[in-house]
């Protein structure tokens, strides 16, 4: 049986739907089922369980967006910071291998050599490298808390995304937005993304921290391009002039845009479609099912 701490979250509920159609056996879990945030209380069901993996894929981001971690930083830090720290007491006390749900939002635009950045890449969007968003700054103190973690994946997911309808979904967000920020990132096919850290596990790839993303880099305006090309909408895209505007008239803290190099995963042979064949096709099912929706 694999555990899954978060089920009832957004990156949750995808893992335990991928893990039904694979006939998986797992037990997905929320806080108000088991406080896995008490070691103690974790460390009880665990021995009783026994899960053969455990994926932690709970965590705090905010909502509507990363904008409201500033106002919740007790409970940011906890469940960015401290809750990997316990999760990973835990299992290396029982010996169970387990794999952390991070992101990619440590970082701020491309190495200086112009790629992407690497998994041994120091964060430059951080407390230590600041300035950053305090969700930012969460996420890369608890990497920093597993460093060195034994029988641990670290997997790194930035901006998810795929055809369904969630507030959650990059595309939707897009679509939804009154004004949007020009900006090149990596993104992630939320599906795919739950489908290589299972292959990670399932083929015994080594342990150690995955940039899991579709190869490649998009922009903000090549995804509203592909939006009309593809006959999603019609609405004419409005952008923010600069940054300096967006973080006037739209943001309380800075955002990370950053672009990450997942040739590592693809290394250890799991490999994600590229991001504009990812992205195109999530636009041609999101048609197709706005065209079916009461036929």
């Amino acid at each position: 049986m694999i555990a899954i701490l978060g089920a009832s979250g957004y990156v949750g509920l995808k893992f335990t739907e991928v893990f039904s159609n694979r006939d998986l056996k797992f037990c997905g879990l929320s806080r108000t089922e088991v406080d896995y945030s008490d070691a103690s209380v974790l460390r009880d069901w665990m021995r009783i369980e026994r899960p053969r993996f455990l994926i932690n894929a709970a965590g705090y981001t905010g909502k509507p967006n990363v904008d409201a971690c500033e106002h919740n930083k007790a409970e940011c830090l906890m469940g960015n910071a401290v809750l990997p720290g316990r999760i990973r007491d835990v299992c290396e006390d029982l010996g169970v291998p387990w794999g952390h749900v991070s992101s990619g939002c440590t970082y701020s635009g491309r190495r200086p050599d112009g790629g992407g950045w690497l998994e041994t890449d120091s964060p430059n969007f951080s407390f230590r490298s600041p300035p950053c968003s305090f969700y930012s700054g969460t996420k890369a103190l608890g990497e920093e808390v597993l460093d060195g973690a034994s029988d641990c994946y670290v997997w790194r997911l930035r901006i998810p995304f795929n055809h369904e309808n969630s507030p959650r979904n990059y595309l939707c967000k897009l679509l939804n937005y009154d004004r949007l920020l020009e900006a090149e990132n990596s993104v992630s096919h939320i599906d795919e993304f739950v489908g290589a850290c299972l292959d990670c596990f399932e083929k015994g790839v080594e342990y150690g921290t995955y940039n899991v993303t579709n190869p490649g880099a998009i922009t903000t305006r090549q995804i509203t391009d592909w939006m009309l090309e593809e006959g999603l909408t019609d609405k004419k895209f409005d952008f923010f002039e600069d940054e300096e505007s967006f973080m006037e008239e739209a943001a309380s803290t800075p955002r990370s845009n950053c672009v990450l190099n997942s040739s590592k995963l693809e290394s250890a042979g799991i490999m994600l479609r590229p991001v504009e064949e990812a992205v195109r096709s999530s636009l041609r099912e999101m048609k197709l099912s706005s065209s079916t929706v009461g036929v």
